[in-house]
């Protein structure tokens, strides 16, 4: 018994001086378990996303428009965009005809306009418009639940309250309250329920929607369902702004994260490589034929763009073969921006071999940035879900401008000018982290 016990605690003796093993059991998971929980809003009085950008058209001059633009603003899921100049509130008004190329510019994606017949003359109604680029599924969900649920709450009320006061001021009290009886005896003739209760209603500034005492009635005389009340009350124009001609959807915007996580993996397998190559005196014999340091260095990063563009158009193809992924057209600029992404993930896999000691230690630092820069970066889930101050460390990860290249080709079908700002974003990346690598190799012992 003695000596199993002084195993068990030599076990844990190696553990303790092996860093690697550490970071994998608890830095990597202590770092996830916090960010998902900032992302979910454990323990935060508001759950859900924030800081979402949503522009915000008012062509109306009618009171309940503005006071929808205030619940949208109130809303802590958005940051409404109302100016011409986001951050300058004294700026123009944000104009319809600017929405497109706003939005092709990723200032925001998504847009509300409410036009001058907002409040409609034909019938007991409202008619708004949405424009969106919906580049990921569970962002353009949250935000359309979120803005609809905006609307139904705030609008139907004052809708009711403006359209009673309008009543009010052409007719006059006597008047409207025949007014009133009229409309609520069509109503009840149309959907069903107490006259009476929809009249009382009426005078008190709303019609009952999402919270009616009456229900319509559908040809075998149960109660219809409640979105067949709103499609007649409310007319919301969607316009999907870009990728409406995109085959499948999904695929198109899901494959870059997922190539960009295998890429960054193999690019860390390939830096481990480094400790074997100078193990077995591979290093020592180029040296001593004449070749400098600096021509391996570079020699490996030419290796790995050369590797990471295989990879990536390898893997867009095989998403072309299993789901449709269109490619053909965009084929140029796709080869462009996967040289550039995978000039980072080289430029990444040389920093941890220049700072790591070990292949273990190596693969131990690149699985925990692989996974925080994948979860930060929007490989896993929308960055609009995070925290507003952790979406400003999002910008700063190559997974992130990488994504952003892969779904500006295959999803908005961007043209050259287009990419140069994110092809210049990742030009910095990796010039600073391969200047950084190449300063920790040349201070290191790999060729010693």
């Amino acid at each position: 018994m003695n000596s199993i016990l002084v195993l068990v605690k030599k076990d844990f003796a190696i553990v303790r001086h092996n860093r690697t093993v550490l970071v994998i059991s608890f830095v990597i998971p202590f770092m996830l378990i916090y960010l998902f929980g900032q992302i979910f809003g454990v323990n935060q009085k508001d759950h859900g996303p924030s800081g979402i950008p949503i522009g915000v058209v008012n062509q109306s001059t009618d009171p309940a428009a503005q006071t929808l633009v205030d619940a949208l603003r109130a809303e802590p899921a958005f940051r409404v965009v109302a100016t011409a100049k986001p951050d300058d509130a004294k700026s123009a008004p944000l104009r319809e005809e600017d929405l497109n190329a706003r939005i092709r510019a990723n200032e925001f994606r998504f847009a509300l306009v409410i036009p001058a017949d907002v409040v409609r003359t034909d019938k007991i109604g409202l008619h708004l418009k949405i424009y969106s680029n919906p580049r990921n599924e569970i962002e353009t969900q949250l935000v359309n639940g979120i803005l609809e649920k905006t609307i139904f709450s705030n609008v139907p009320e004052l809708l009711g309250a403006s359209l009673e006061a309008r009543a009010r001021s052409f007719l006059g009290d006597p008047s409207l309250d025949r007014f009133d009886s009229d409309i609520a005896d069509s109503v009840a003739r149309a959907f069903g329920g107490d006259p009476a209760e929809i009249k009382r209603r009426m005078q008190d500034g709303h019609f009952g929607i999402g919270r009616a005492a009456w229900r319509p009635k559908d040809d075998g005389g149960a109660p219809a369902k409640m979105d067949d009340i709103l499609d007649k009350v409310f007319r919301i124009d969607k316009v999907q702004v870009v990728g409406a001609d995109v085959r499948s959807p999904q695929a198109t915007l899901l494959v870059g994260g997922w190539a960009m996580q295998f890429l960054l993996f193999a690019v860390a397998g390939s830096a481990a490589g480094l400790f074997r190559e100078r193990d077995q005196g591979l290093f020592q014999r180029l040296l001593s034929s004449g070749v400098r340091r600096s021509d391996i260095l570079w020699s490996k990063f030419i290796y790995g763009i050369c590797f990471g563009l295989v990879q990536l158009i390898v893997l867009f193809f095989a998403g072309h073969v299993m789901y449709g992924i269109e490619i053909g057209a965009q084929l140029p600029h796709l080869i462009l921006v996967a040289v550039f992404a995978a000039a980072a993930c080289t430029a990444f896999g040389m920093l941890i071999a220049s700072v790591a000691k070990s292949p273990e230690a190596a693969q131990g630092l690149s699985t925990f940035i692989i996974l925080l820069m994948s979860a930060i970066g929007g490989a896993w889930f929308p960055v609009s879900l995070m925290p507003v101050f952790m979406q400003q460390f999002s910008k700063l990860t190559l997974v992130y401008w990488a994504m952003e290249g892969f779904s500006q080709v295959l999803w908005s079908h961007a043209t050259l000018g287009e990419l140069l700002p994110t092809l210049g974003w990742l030009t910095l990346i990796t010039g600073l982290v391969l200047a950084v690598a190449m300063w920790r190799f040349r201070r290191g012992r790999i060729f010693e």
